[in-house]
């Protein structure tokens, strides 16, 4: 017997979304699958799209709405993560929208949804001149994130690899994204399907995230470490101790290439399987 009360938790940040928020939620209730709720988290808009959003209430069975002071995109996810009655946790921008309405039907009846804790897929916009962007491994997830408009992901991954951070206010996904990505705690799976229309107005598109960006090769290789060959370790190692920002750790960096080159001189592996 399922314990959660939905399916699929749609969570959707909203802050100003008037203009957008309309397609986006006639996206949902032209859903040919019933079985999910969606969760509003509001920044306290100044414009009108609570007014917009409570036009839905008689549309959409499910709807949960929360207007209040976040510390941005990722608090309003966490947010919503905690307000959700859902199994499995969808992340949908108030400028995205569905890409058709057979999309939660054909998810809903994917053997990979009972095997895997974590299912993405892609999405589509003229940002990206087409389809984004099929499967991942590790080399892919170094220069490319995967948008979370495409991932469903069991709320368990939550409890087993913690919410999304807050330092880094405009690629946490990413980061969140490596970690389930190389954890041997979640079983991940890449389905061929087009799960949404991308919006290009967020956060994401227009600025940088010049944390993340600082962090990203400390992040690869740590959460890869057991994932990684050798060669794309010292690969990390290199990148990280060419950063002039990490010149404080430069000693404790080449120490770890010290010892992974004695590693793979000697045979030793981190893990079995691992081709050091």
């Amino acid at each position: 017997m399922r314990k959660s009360k939905f399916l699929i938790s749609i969570i959707i940040p909203t802050f100003n979304s008037e203009n957008t928020i309309d397609n986006c939620l006639d996206s949902v209730v032209n859903q040919n699958f019933k079985d999910f709720e969606v969760v509003i988290i509001d920044g306290l808009s100044t414009d009108a799209t609570i007014d917009k959003v409570n036009e839905f209430s008689n549309k959409i069975e499910n709807l949960k709405v929360v207007s209040e002071n976040d510390k941005g995109i990722y608090d309003a996810m966490n947010k919503g993560i905690k307000f959700s009655s859902g199994e499995w946790l969808y992340f949908m921008g108030s400028d995205d929208s569905f890409y058709n309405p057979n999309v939660l039907n054909h998810i809903s009846k994917l053997d990979e949804l009972k095997n895997n804790d974590v299912i993405y897929g892609n999405v589509t916009s003229p940002v990206f001149n087409g389809t984004y962007d099929g499967e991942f491994d590790y080399a892919k997830i170094e220069n490319r994130n995967i948008c979370h408009q495409s991932i469903f992901l069991n709320k368990s991954v939550f409890k087993k690899i913690g919410l999304f951070s807050l330092k880094y206010p405009i690629l946490s996904d990413w980061h969140h994204n490596i970690k389930w990505f190389f954890s041997n705690q979640v079983s991940h799976q890449y389905v061929d399907i087009i799960i949404a229309n991308y919006g290009d107005s967020g956060i994401s598109s227009t600025q940088e995230d010049l944390e993340f960006q600082k962090d990203k090769y400390h992040l690869l290789f740590k959460f890869g470490l057991k994932r990684l060959t050798y060669s794309k370790l010292i690969h990390y190692l290199n990148n990280i101790l060419d950063d002039s920002s990490n010149k404080i750790n430069e000693y404790y960096f080449k120490f770890i290439r010290f010892i992974l080159r004695q590693l793979r001189r000697n045979k030793i592996y981190l893990y079995k399987g691992n081709a050091i």
